[in-house]
């Protein structure tokens, strides 16, 4: 039996791919970032189902809320 040859779907040029890839990139390597600074404060970032928390040491969230943004994260982390 022969292998099947399947058709190949069209891709997006190689521009919008690696234009994605790097924005995903550049998202990942903030979040990690700020993950460092939250750690150094004692504190958790954590992905919930509406955007991010930040934890303390007793378990709690800070402002009370599970629905920051990575911006709103980074403007608290820098409050101290």
């Amino acid at each position: 039996m022969s292998p099947r040859r399947r058709a190949v779907p069209p891709s997006r040029t190689v521009e919008e791919s690696w234009a994605g890839a790097n924005e995903a990139k550049a998202d990942k390597l903030r979040r990690n970032s700020l993950q460092r600074q939250a750690r150094r404060r004692g504190l958790e970032l954590r992905h919930t189902a509406y955007g991010y928390a930040l934890i303390d040491a007793a378990r709690n969230r800070i402002d009370d809320r599970n629905d920051l943004t990575l911006d709103d994260v980074e403007s608290l982390l820098a409050r101290g």
